[in-house]
């Protein structure tokens, strides 16, 4: 089992209010303008599962397989190239403020491992930090 985790993003919203945005995905419909157009297209979300095409990684689709307010939501690949889930915990930091880290689990040989550990690194911490710019 392989693990990558992401860099620990401050968010200015509290914990509640993040992980209420999270855990229903269709509120990632205001984020749609802050997705680089030259390396995503085809976004489709609903409450539980969100369909996107990454280049030049190819299309990729996630759900939601678990909920645990106001802590984390657990997704599944459902369509990737190499099967993975990915957690975002959510941390109260004070009031009005949070922060989120991801951690992605996914099985890779050695091979795969050495040709795709810097992309899988550099894509979860630039995922990260878009959760921090959302307008929650």
């Amino acid at each position: 089992m392989n693990q990558f985790e992401s860099r620990v993003v401050a968010i200015p919203f509290s914990q509640e209010r993040v992980f209420a945005t999270l855990s229903d995905l269709s509120n990632l419909e205001k984020v749609r303008s802050m997705l680089p157009e030259d390396k995503v297209r085809d976004l489709k979300v609903d409450a539980d599962a969100v369909s996107l095409h990454v280049s030049p990684v190819g299309d990729v689709a996630f759900h939601i397989i678990e909920r645990e307010a106001p802590k984390c939501v657990k997704f599944q690949a459902s369509s990737t190239p190499i099967p993975l889930t990915l957690w975002v915990q959510m941390l109260p930091t004070g009031e009005d403020t949070s922060k989120v880290k991801l951690t992605l689990r996914t099985e890779l040989n050695p091979f795969i491992k050495g040709m795709v550990e810097k992309p899988i690194q550099e894509g979860i911490d630039r995922l990260a930090d878009l959760l921090g710019e959302i307008p929650y």
